[in-house]
C-alpha cells in the first residue's frame, strides 16, 4: 500500500507539487495486492454509472414501439404464452403512452419519457436484452452478479478489485441513496464483493441525509484520532505479516485508512452548495420535496464522484405507495402501470436526461458510460386488466457515452414484443461489453475461489462490438 501514515498536509502537499490524484492511485494500485493484474488495454470508459430501475421498465411502453399490439388490443394473446409469476394473464395491451422520433437519429421514444427523449442522439438502445429469471431478487442478483444467489462479486466490485481506483479518499464502487430509496429485493447482497477483497464491496451514501455515512463525523479531535489510528495499524501489520498477508487482513487494514479519509472528503461532496442554481434546476433539485429532486441529487452526485474518480457508481430508485408499485421494486406494477410507471418517470426522467447533458457539457461523457437497466421487462398482454407480469424474454436497456456508438438501435423483439428474435443478447454480454470498454478482456478478470477461476461472465459472454463506436 502507498504510506497510509501520511498526514493530511502531506498528502495535499505531495498533491501540489504534481504527484496528483492520478499519481497517487497508479502507486496505490502497484503496490497493493488486492487489484487483479489481468492484461489490460486503452480503455474507453474511466467510470460507469449504473441506474438501475428495479422492478422492471415495460418496453413496450419506453424505448420498443409495437403498432401490432393496437390491432390485437382486448385479444387474446395468439401463440404460446408462458407462465408468468401470477398466471392472471389478460388480453393484448398495446401501450399506454404515444411514440414520436427524436433527435437527428430519429430514434423512437414515448411519451413516458420526455426528457430521456431529448438526448436520443446519446443513446444507444438494445432492444434485445434478455435474463434468465423472471422473479426479483433471483433477476437483481443475476443482473449484478451473473449468478441468482447471494455471495457472488458485484458488477461494481469487480470493475473495482480489475481496475482499483483513481480516488485515493473515496471508495472505488459506490451506491447513492436519497429520499428514503430502499435497496432492491435481494438486500445489500447485490452490492457485495463476494469473494474479492472486502475494499471492493460497495459503500452506501444516503445523500440527502445529516450523516451521509454512518459515524462520518469524527467523534474526537483530529490528532488523537491519528494517533489511535496509526497504533491499530501498526498492531494489524503485525498481524497481517503473521498470516502471510492474507487479502482480507490486508483490506480490513486499507478500508480503515480509507474511512479516515472519507471523513472530509464526503461531506464536501456532498454538500451542493457550489453547484449552480441552473445545474440544480437541470437536475430538478429545485421542486424541493419532490420524488425528482431526490432521485436528481443522487444524479448530480455521480457526476460529482466522476470527477473524483470514482469507478462505478450505482443510482438506486425510491419507492412509491401501496398499489401502483412499492418497496424495493418501484417499477413492478402488476396493476395500474400507467399510474405507477407515470410516478416512476416523473422520479427519475429528467435527472437522468440532465446527467447525461451534464455530463457532456463537462467534456466526461466520452470516458463516463452510463448504463440505464432493469432486471427485466413486462409482457405485452395485462396480468387483470390494467396491469403488466415480468417478462423476461425480450426486453431493452440501453448506454450512452464511454465508447458506445450514440444514436443507435441494436436487436429486436417479435412483434408483440415477447420474445427477442434479432442479435438476442444476454448480461453476460453486456457485462462483458462494459468490462471491453473499461479496456479489460472479461474473460482473463478472474478470482481463484474454491478451486475454480471464477468471472463476472462466468464461462459465457461476448463482447457486443456492433455497439461500439
Amino acid at each position: 500500500m502507498i504510506n497510509s501514515h501520511l498526514s493530511r498536509r502531506q498528502m495535499l502537499t505531495s498533491a501540489s507539487t504534481g504527484f496528483g490524484m492520478a499519481a497517487l492511485a497508479g502507486l496505490m494500485q502497484a503496490e497493493t495486492p488486492m487489484v487483479h493484474r489481468a492484461k489490460r488495454f486503452a480503455p474507453k470508459a474511466r467510470s460507469v454509472i449504473f441506474c438501475y430501475m428495479s422492478g422492471g421498465v415495460s418496453h413496450i411502453d419506453s424505448f420498443d414501439p409495437k403498432p401490432l399490439l393496437e390491432k390485437y388490443a382486448g385479444k387474446p394473446m395468439p401463440g404460446e404464452v408462458k407462465k408468468t409469476q401470477f398466471n392472471n394473464n389478460g388480453t393484448v395491451q398495446p401501450a399506454h403512452w404515444a411514440y414520436k422520433r427524436h433527435g437527428q437519429c430519429g430514434m423512437p421514444v414515448s411519451d413516458l419519457f420526455p426528457h430521456m427523449a431529448t438526448v436520443a442522439d446519446e443513446l444507444c438502445v438494445i432492444r434485445s436484452m434478455t435474463a434468465k429469471f423472471s422473479e426479483h431478487a433471483q433477476g437483481n442478483f443475476f443482473m449484478h452478479s451473473g449468478f441468482p444467489f447471494v455471495g457472488y462479486p458485484s458488477a461494481g466490485a469487480w470493475a473495482s478489485y480489475g481496475l482499483g481506483t483513481e480516488s485515493r479518499d473515496l471508495p472505488g464502487y459506490i451506491v447513492l441513496q436519497s429520499g428514503g430509496a430502499s435497496v432492491p429485493h435481494g438486500g445489500v447482497g447485490l452490492f457485495s464483493n463476494g469473494y474479492l477483497p472486502a475494499q471492493h464491496q460497495a459503500s452506501i451514501i444516503k445523500v440527502d441525509e445529516a450523516e451521509a455515512v454512518k459515524n462520518i463525523r469524527p467523534q474526537e479531535p483530529f490528532a488523537a484520532q491519528r494517533k489511535r489510528l496509526d497504533f491499530i495499524r501498526a498492531m494489524d501489520r503485525r498481524f497481517a505479516a503473521s498470516t502471510q498477508h492474507d487479502t482480507h487482513v490486508e483490506a480490513a487494514i486499507a478500508n480503515y485508512e480509507l474511512a479516515w479519509r472519507m471523513q472530509s472528503a464526503v461531506p464536501e461532496l456532498c454538500d451542493l452548495s457550489g453547484e449552480s442554481a441552473a445545474t440544480q434546476k437541470l437536475y430538478g433539485i429545485d421542486q424541493t420535496g419532490t420524488t425528482t429532486a431526490a432521485y436528481g441529487q443522487q444524479c448530480l452526485l455521480a457526476r460529482r464522484l466522476v470527477e473524483r474518480g470514482v469507478r462505478f457508481i450505482e443510482l438506486s430508485c425510491l419507492p412509491q405507495k401501496i398499489g401502483a408499485g412499492q418497496g424495493p421494486n418501484p417499477w413492478d406494477q402488476h396493476g395500474e402501470i400507467k399510474k405507477g410507471h407515470g410516478n416512476m418517470a416523473r422520479q427519475v426522467d429528467q435527472p437522468i436526461a440532465a446527467l447525461v447533458k451534464d455530463l457532456k457539457s463537462r467534456g466526461l461523457l466520452d470516458s463516463t458510460l452510463v448504463v440505464w437497466a432493469g432486471e427485466f421487462g413486462r409482457t405485452p398482454f395485462a396480468q387483470g386488466t390494467d396491469g403488466r407480469d415480468h417478462n423476461p424474454y425480450g426486453f431493452t436497456i440501453w448506454m450512452a457515452g464511454g465508447g458506445i456508438k450514440p444514436g443507435h438501435i441494436y436487436g429486436a423483439t417479435d412483434d408483440f414484443g415477447y420474445h427477442a428474435i434479432e442479435n438476442v443478447c444476454t448480461v453476460y454480454d453486456m457485462w462483458a461489453t462494459v468490462l471491453h470498454l473499461m479496456g479489460i478482456d472479461h474473460e482473463q478478470l478472474t478470482y481463484r475461489f474454491s478451486g475454480r477461476d471464477l468471472r463476472l461472465t462466468d464461462v459465457h459472454g461476448n463482447v457486443l462490438r456492433d455497439i461500439i463506436a
